[in-house]
């Protein structure tokens, strides 16, 4: 069913550095940080970014919690802005609603965590994280953000963008089509942004703690100064007992505007389900 949908709507790029993955688990996501405890990792049935090792020097996969998706595998993704979820016709399309839910609140958690690192955190609910599912016949947006609650807890928000029929006419079809490959130029250029960010970050950052060479005073004595030590920021963690995926229902009441609709018009193994909310 991937395939067969995929293969007529997602757009393909040259880069090899830029790639898709269709239903692995994020085996490399770490266990029990608030949305996720007690739950398998994700497992999209398509996520697309760019590969770990076009963000080296800097080591993406021991700085940020959650960047690397796939464990021991150095072709893995890292750090990617857009997820999917396939379910055949007929199929129950708010189970992929949920499982898209969960699947945006683990990028959510990973971009959260690189911007701490830079420290740089983002607005409250600032949605840059996007989904989508479809049955084929008909396919659904959503943004995703996180945001704290009065007593300090972080809760995920899926908010929903849009949704087009594909079935109706050629036209909407094309519609539906066109607002996906947006989706996916916009999650591709957000992740070369980012990488662009680390690296520079990272460079600044050892720039900082290279030794300066040795300077002598009048009296032909070395004078050695002190180095700054770089201390990196804590993670941003949601607490273990509190932290949830929340439907679109609750994202109204818990942050005081939704964050705006992305115009995108104009510009293996088996799956646990994940209990709705």
């Amino acid at each position: 069913m991937v395939f067969e949908v995929g293969g007529k709507l997602l757009k393909e790029y040259d880069n090899d550095g830029y790639q898709r993955v269709f239903n692995q688990a994020f085996t490399d996501f770490p266990k029990d940080v608030g949305f996720n405890n007690s739950l398998s990792a994700p497992q999209p049935d398509f996520v697309e970014g760019l590969q770990m090792r076009e963000y080296r020097p800097f080591p993406v996969g021991r700085q940020v919690s959650g960047a690397v998706l796939y464990k021991d595998d150095p072709n893995s993704l890292a750090l990617p802005y857009v997820a999917g979820e396939w379910k055949g016709r007929g199929k129950d399309m708010e189970e992929a609603r949920v499982q898209s839910a969960y699947d945006g609140s683990a990028l959510v958690y990973a971009r959260n965590q690189t911007l701490s690192y830079v420290r740089k955190p983002d607005p409250a609910g600032h949605a840059e994280v996007m989904t989508f599912t479809t049955d084929g016949t008909n396919i659904n947006f959503f943004a995703h953000y996180a945001a704290l609650t009065e007593d300090g807890a972080l809760e995920y928000h899926q908010y929903p963008i849009t949704s087009t029929n594909l079935k109706n006419s050629h036209q909407e079809f094309k519609e539906g089509r066109r607002q996906l490959r947006n989706a996916q130029d916009d999650a591709r250029e957000r992740s070369y942004q980012l990488k662009d960010q680390l690296k520079e970050n990272w460079k600044a950052k050892k720039s900082q703690l290279a030794p300066l060479p040795p300077i002598e005073d009048e009296d032909g004595y070395e004078v050695i100064e002190q180095q700054p030590t770089y201390q990196p920021t804590p993670p941003i963690s949601s607490k273990p007992n509190h932290g949830k995926v929340s439907s679109s229902r609750s994202s109204h009441s818990t942050v005081s505007s939704p964050p705006p609709a992305v115009d995108f018009a104009s510009g293996s193994g088996h799956k646990r389900k994940i209990p709705s909310p």
